[in-house]
């Protein structure tokens, strides 16, 4: 039966861990330079002491000397001119020589050969290691910095923070691209996140107007029939007691009008909505005779899919706000227009007062719910405003000048999602 227990193994991996990307990297790279040159030194060391020997020389010549020595001998018993003579002589000389010479060959062969062939296979094997560790390191350096830089990255993402700024590190073209894609995921997520917590608020902040709305409905019908009863069974003396408590369930009941408003989301089929004339037919019916009013429709103002109740009530709070901003006399200037967001094709309506404008700090704040800088305001009306233009897919946008005015733009695109292309 195998054992379970692997202690090689366990300890191999736990030396990785301790050895850094970069380490091990550089540790791979020079490996794959540095064993086939080992190798190839090893041949050439066995090559120099194994094979050269084999060519050696010696035992021939030592043979070809012993016979060529016995057959001068033999040559000398005879009687020979002083000439042939000396040719035997120079013929026993070379003999010699060549002995020697092959004899020197073949301690240079087994002695100093084998040496000096280490010797050079080692000082080419250093020589081609430091050059591997160089070019080991530099790719190393090259795939490891922006591979740190990535992976710390990711922790950043998981964390929800925002990537650091600044120049890349070095490294191959492709970092560059895969940094890019990164920054545009890092970019996605992080408004998904914001899209997913601001439904999850506005969920949130919609059950509870509903709730708030069903509160203040309950009591209103008895209060009016209470009102009714005093108006018609109670002394004079009180009458101015009655119209404030008549105006005042006025304003409650249009409060949980607007509670109920924003709890509630436009539903059903959307039905193509001519812009231009919810535009005209909203400044007749809310704008007041005593406040000029211009109104510029272009003629290109295409249809768009929506809820005409839902984006008539939209325009008409920005066109009170717009009147309750003005001063008297001052006109009110809307229009409506084909506009254009990250290449979809909208419709813009905007709506601008000539009133003293919002400051800086606080026009951020108009689209939150239960904002509001009016005495008695429920901080609602710009808030459905948005809530009905997101669910028509839409956008909005303020821009306000402190002493010259405020301008709110809707975009409600000319197609519903899905339709386009």
């Amino acid at each position: 039966m195998l054992s379970r227990n692997h202690p090689p193994c366990a300890a191999y991996g736990a030396l990785v861990k301790q050895l850094g990307f970069r380490a091990r990297l550089f540790l791979i790279l020079l490996g794959f330079a540095l064993i086939p040159t080992i190798v190839l030194a090893a041949a050439w060391e066995l090559t120099v002491v194994r094979a050269l020997p084999l060519l050696g020389t010696t035992p021939a010549m030592e043979r070809i000397a012993a016979t060529g020595g016995r057959a001068v001998s033999a040559a000398r018993s005879a009687s020979l001119t002083p000439a042939q003579r000396a040719l035997l002589d120079e013929h026993q000389r070379a003999l010699d020589e060549g002995l020697l010479r092959a004899r020197q060959m073949e301690f240079l062969m087994t002695r100093r050969a084998p040496a000096v062939a280490a010797l050079a296979a080692l000082s080419a094997a250093l020589l081609f290691g430091v050059v591997a560790s160089r070019v080991a390191g530099h790719l190393s350096r090259n795939l490891s910095r922006p591979l740190s830089e990535l992976v710390g990255w990711t922790d950043t993402i998981g964390r929800g923070e925002p990537l650091p700024e600044g120049p890349p590190r070095k490294g191959a073209p492709e970092f560059v691209v895969l940094r890019n894609r990164m920054r545009e995921m890092a970019t996605e997520l992080r408004l998904g996140r914001a899209r997913a917590l601001e439904a999850e608020r506005a969920t949130a902040l919609r059950e509870s107007a509903r709730q708030v709305a069903h509160e203040l409905k309950n009591p209103l019908t008895p209060i009016r029939f209470a009102i009714a009863r005093l108006r018609r069974e109670a002394p004079e003396s009180l009458g101015e007691t009655i119209d404030v408590l008549e105006a005042e369930t006025r304003r409650l009941e249009e409060m949980a009008r607007n509670f109920a408003l924003f709890g509630r989301l436009p539903e059903g089929p959307r039905a193509p909505v001519d812009l231009g004339d919810l535009v005209r037919a909203a400044t007749r019916s809310v704008v007041p005779a005593e406040t000029p009013v211009i109104v510029n429709v272009a003629d290109d103002v295409p249809m768009v899919p929506g809820h005409l109740d839902a984006l008539g009530r939209a325009l008409t709070n920005v066109l009170l706000n717009a009147v309750e901003a003005s001063a008297p006399g001052s006109p009110v200037e809307v229009s409506a227009r084909r506009a254009a967001i990250d290449g979809r094709p909208m419709v813009e309506v905007s709506v601008r007062d000539s009133g003293v404008g919002i400051p800086n700090e606080r026009l951020s704040r108009i689209w939150e719910p239960y904002f509001t800088h009016k005495p008695g305001g429920t901080g609602l009306g710009l808030a459905i405003v948005r809530q009905t233009l997101l669910a028509h897919d839409g956008a909005v946008s303020a821009e306000s000048t402190t002493g010259s005015g405020t301008t709110i733009r809707l975009f409600l695109p000319v197609e519903a999602p899905g339709v386009a292309g």
